[in-house]
């Protein structure tokens, strides 16, 4: 596996030749399952996988935990090349922002619903460094985790309205053994707040058997998962919510195979996310 630490040696170690096939995989490292469940999916369907490492500033906003998101390069390296990624990327801010650096992405219309409401310019960050990242790696796919499905439709739409000839790959949630999606941001959780945290995913899978028994109101959806969550007095929810794919605008109705059922609740200072796809974001 070739480590590269600067936008030139990306360059060179990638091979000049139109139409090889690579495979992207961006992550922010402290590497888990999920990020290697993509690597894995890389590695069937391309020639080269190229997986990044940037934990990315634009992307949080004041007060997150910018200086104390979980690093560990070397653990995430072995990972890594113990799974058969091909290249590397792990360049520090100067490289992805260097001074001045004035030009950024927004997605509207989809950047400020959900997480974007209590994550104001989240987005932004997130479709800049996503937008480099192509242009740099130039892969034929990228690959993405279903537990950030808010990302993965803003990057569809980048890619739609771009014109990009990348195909994006969105693969399943990856969960522990107790139900709790996994994240890199789950060590800040204390025993008590993990307990806690698991009336998360039974409420979403609450959510799933009530759509599949028929049940298509989008309030008595979100009412019941709002019940199961309130049980747990340690979480404090951010938002529950049932959209529609498209645009992820609330619908009254769920539409079968065209619907997210997505929630975040804090858990002390740590903010968990997760959600129930009705449908395919892949594209």
């Amino acid at each position: 596996m070739k480590t590269c630490r600067t936008v030139a040696s990306l360059r060179q170690a990638l091979p000049a030749a139109a139409g090889a096939g690579i495979g992207l995989v961006p992550t922010m490292g402290a590497l888990h399952e999920g990020h290697l469940s993509l690597v894995r999916g890389s590695r069937r369907e391309n020639d080269i996988t190229v997986v990044s490492i940037f934990v990315n500033p634009a992307q949080f906003g004041p007060g997150e935990d910018l200086q104390r998101y979980p690093r560990d390069p070397e653990r995430d390296s072995a990972l890594l090349a113990g799974e058969g990624a091909d290249v590397l990327f792990m360049p520090d801010a100067s490289q992805m922002y260097p001074s001045p650096y004035r030009t950024y992405v927004d997605v509207t219309g989809l950047d400020e619903k959900l997480c974007g409401r209590s994550r104001p310019g989240h987005f932004r960050g997130v479709a800049t460094i996503v937008l480099k990242l192509f242009n740099l790696v130039r892969p034929q796919r990228a690959y993405f985790g279903q537990k950030d499905a808010q990302q993965a439709l803003i990057i569809r739409q980048l890619l739609r309205d771009l014109d990009l000839s990348v195909q994006l790959r969105v693969l399943p949630i990856v969960r522990d053994a107790d139900g709790l999606a996994l994240s890199s941001r789950n060590i800040y959780l204390s025993a008590d707040q993990r307990r806690a945290a698991l009336a998360l995913p039974r409420s979403l899978e609450l959510a799933r058997d009530m759509i599949a028994g028929g049940q298509r109101r989008s309030r008595v959806v979100r009412a019941a998962m709002e019940a199961e969550i309130a049980r747990e007095p340690l979480l404090t929810v951010d938002y529950i919510a049932v959209v529609g794919l498209d645009d992820l605008e609330e619908a009254a109705e769920i539409v079968p195979g065209h619907a997210l059922v997505a929630a975040a609740v804090r858990a002390g200072q740590t903010r968990l996310i997760d959600n129930y796809l009705s449908g395919d974001l892949s594209c």
